[in-house]
């Protein structure tokens, strides 16, 4: 079992950037594939990148392609999402996933684990 909590989030400008930290305590971290996703208001929970227990291994969005990159220490028990070039779709708040192993997957229902999720708000 893993617990993860995300951290690194807040207002910035059009254009700006965050990075986005996740921190996981539990056994045998390098053994999950990570997930991020995002869920704005009144909208459903959406995929944005994954990255394989490995690290080998990435997935993203069509949205932020180009724009965020995901990384991950197994040595710190961490997991990063870089975000660049934000703009006012970006505004969401953004949710860390675990599942145990597999290939990075863009389905929130392949996830086993999530954190409580941490807000970004691009502003205009």
């Amino acid at each position: 079992q893993v617990q993860l909590e995300e951290s690194g989030g807040g207002l910035v400008q059009a254009g700006g950037s965050l990075r986005l930290s996740c921190a996981a305590s539990g056994h045998a971290f390098s053994n999950y594939t990570l997930g991020w996703f995002r869920q704005a208001p009144g909208k459903a929970r959406e995929f944005v990148a994954a990255i394989n227990w490995g690290g080998g291994s990435t997935f993203y969005s069509d949205s932020v392609k180009g724009r965020f990159t995901v990384s991950r220490d197994n040595a710190k028990n961490m997991v990063y999402l870089q975000m660049n070039s934000l703009n006012s779709e970006d505004t969401a708040a953004y949710y860390c996933a675990a599942r145990l192993f597999g290939t990075p997957a863009a389905r929130t229902l392949e996830y086993d684990y999530w954190g409580q999720g941490t807000q970004v708000t691009v502003s205009s």
